[in-house]
């Protein structure tokens, strides 16, 4: 039988000096982190530079990690704030296919398609830090309180960003967002 260590036991072992365990935590995150960062970013190239600068900013960090969130939120808090400050350096690039697409029965591939192309589009004209909140809570399923505590703002901004994010998404399919 086959015991599968918590993530809090592996930063444990990291804070202990053990770097494999550092390698296996980022295994376990990186598919959700890199699609954070994708999100965001919008560019594979860039997607790359922010998470290696990230992983670094995770390793070096890892000793103050004081369990007052889960590991996977400190991680997607310190992805979110890497690619902030990518953006910022460098604006953004055009947008490209952002997987938003959830399929419904009524609807067939080339629907789906163009309504993912619109929301992918209006997705690429809001801040990133009002398209973090709407990848956040409605692409990965984060309550508000969660949110908050991975985009580091309070509650009401959640709520305030994705009310914001509402307003261009008016006549987008809401199944494609």
């Amino acid at each position: 039988m086959q015991t599968t260590t918590t993530d809090t036991a592996l930063v444990e072992r990291v804070q202990r000096g053990d770097h494999h365990a550092f390698a296996e935590l980022i295994r376990r995150h990186d598919r959700s982190l890199r699609a954070l960062a994708q999100r965001l970013l919008r560019s594979p190239e860039r997607v790359d530079d922010a998470l290696q600068d990230a992983y670094l900013k995770a390793f070096r960090r890892i000793g103050t990690f004081r369990h007052d969130a889960t590991v996977a939120t400190w991680l997607y808090r310190i992805t979110y704030n890497t690619c902030l400050d990518e953006l910022r350096r460098r604006p953004s690039v055009a947008v490209s296919d952002v997987e938003l697409d959830r399929p419904t029965a009524e609807r067939g591939p080339a629907e789906r398609a163009v309504a993912r192309m619109e929301a992918a589009d209006v997705l690429g004209r809001l801040t990133p830090e009002v398209r973090a909140a709407v990848v956040v809570v409605h692409g990965y399923g984060y309550d508000y309180a969660e949110a908050s505590r991975i985009l580091g703002v309070p509650v009401g901004t959640v709520g305030s960003r994705l009310h914001r994010a509402r307003r261009p998404l008016v006549g987008v399919d809401a199944h494609a967002a």
